[in-house]
This record gives C-alpha cells, structure tokens and sequence, in this order.
C-alpha cells in the first residue's frame, strides 16, 4: 500500500469516526434529559423506569418482559413471531437506536411528513396513517406505546422491504 493511499484510508476512516461520534454526541444531545436518565438506569440496572409522564402503558412490565428496550422489542418479537411478521432482535434494536435513539416519547416535528401535518412518532419514528394501516392486533392502539410502534413498523417492513432486517436507513 502506497503511503498515499495509507493516508486517504486513514483520512476517511478518521472522518467516519468523527461523523459516529458526532451523530451519537447529537443523538443525545437532541434526547430529552428524562429520556437520558431512563437509558442511563436501564443500562445499569434491571427494574422498570417508570415515566415521567404518569403514562402507565409504560410503568408495568408486560408478559413477563422487563419494561425497558430490550424487553419491548423482545415483546414485540413475541407478537411478530405469532403474526408471521419476519424480523430480528438486531435488526429492530438497529433501526430503534438509529430513528430514535431508544426513546419511545421521540417525535419528528421538522421533516417532510411533519410539515404535511403527520409526524413521525415513537421509536421507530411511525406516523399515524402508517400505524393505522399497519397496526397489529394485540398490541395498543397507540402509536407511541413502545411494543405497538415496534410492531406496527415491523409489519410496515415487512410488507414494503420482506423485514425490518433489510432496512438499513429511513424508511
């Protein structure tokens, strides 16, 4: 390898790096401080956040699950598996991670769908016409209760790209 190559490999490897920092120091920046504190407590413990909004959908853990993201998607899994809707714990936490950062109480209120007047909410950033079209029985009829909006976004994917698995930008 030419030492001119080394250095344009190393100068975009450096930039690549610095664009992941900079999109995950943004990420945190742009989440809500609670949102902050409740990934913090779920990473370093086991029980359940209970949300600052009094919302009790997300207070109880449900069907065994541990009310956090792991245990979201792993519900949402749950039901996808039961409804023959393809998708895996990766590809649902990476897509999570990427529209919202983990946090269920995420909504877009600059993008093109929020300027037509329908936003994107929830944690994999959903609008309503979408959730409704897509949503999936037994689950909430809400689109920014954490297991609905998984769900929901996985039958979405599925039909438009065969899983949520093949999305690997917006949707």
């Amino acid at each position: 390898m030419t030492t001119r190559t080394r250095i344009a490999r190393l100068r975009t490897l450096g930039l690549a790096g610095l664009a992941t920092t900079g999109a995950a120091a943004a990420a945190l920046t742009l989440m809500p401080a609670n949102a902050q504190a409740a990934e913090l407590t779920q990473a370093h413990t086991s029980t359940a956040v209970t949300a600052s909004s009094g919302d009790t959908s997300r207070t109880a853990s449900r069907s065994g699950s541990a009310n956090n993201l792991d245990g979201w998607i792993k519900q949402s899994l749950q039901i996808m598996k039961a409804k023959g809707i393809p998708g895996s714990y990766d590809g649902l936490k990476r897509n999570i991670m990427r529209e919202s950062g983990g946090n269920p109480s995420a909504q877009n209120n600059w993008d093109v769908n929020a300027q037509k007047g329908t936003p994107s909410k929830g944690l994999l950033q959903v609008i309503d016409p979408t959730f409704n079209a897509y949503h999936v029985t037994g689950t909430a009829h809400s689109v920014t209760d954490p297991v609905a909006n998984i769900t929901a976004a996985a039958n979405y994917a599925a039909h438009r790209y065969g899983s949520i698995d093949n999305v690997n930008s917006a949707y």
